[in-house]
């Protein structure tokens, strides 16, 4: 394993420890893996939601089928062409998920499924002008995709505690015994 790898790996593994907020910001897990794949990075979710979103200087954007912000969907066909990926797929042709603008075949794409206890959360997409993603990308793609995952998962729990809490609240509020006695 090269040095340079572990380095990077690294930077994804802070991402876990640093994370002091409750809220999940997949901005800045696409931050960091823009920076290291020196890529434009989209989390998406299963229903075809931009969860996150980084672009790097270096890479022309994507615009087509992408409405490329932070609660902005892709393109219903393209979400279930990235749903019908099982597993990592490098280098992908993007003419192959629909995208048809003229320069498309310049771009290089790693599309990456967001699997967490077999439940399917979304994709990862990340893409770059010209230079081929080789192993070590696909490496760091994938440990990515599970931090992505991780969050996504907590993300859940925190809702689903949420909706428990007000319920019990709410349970609570309807079980205690009112004493009329007062309004004499």
């Amino acid at each position: 394993m090269s040095v340079q790898l572990l380095d990077k790996t690294r930077k994804i593994n802070k991402l876990l420890h640093n994370n002091n907020s409750s809220k999940v910001v997949f901005n800045d897990i696409c931050e960091v893996l823009s920076e290291i794949l020196e890529s434009n990075v989209l989390v998406i979710s299963k229903k075809g939601k931009v969860l996150g979103i980084s672009i790097t200087p270096n890479v022309e954007e994507i615009k087509e089928l992408i409405d490329d912000e932070v609660g902005g969907h892709i393109d219903e066909l393209l979400n279930e062409r990235f749903l019908g990926v099982l597993s990592t797929k490098e280098n992908v042709n993007l003419q192959t998920l629909g995208f048809d603008t003229e320069d498309i075949r310049k771009y290089r794409a790693l599309v990456t499924p967001i699997d967490i206890a077999g439940e399917r959360l979304g994709t990862l997409f990340v893409y770059r002008e010209n230079d081929p993603y080789d192993i070590d990308d696909i490496i760091l793609s994938e440990y990515g995709t599970t931090v992505v995952g991780l969050e996504m998962m907590r993300s859940v729990n925190e809702e689903t505690a949420e909706e428990s809490r007000k319920k019990k609240i709410v349970r609570s509020a309807i079980d205690t015994p009112v004493s009329y006695t007062h309004l004499r």
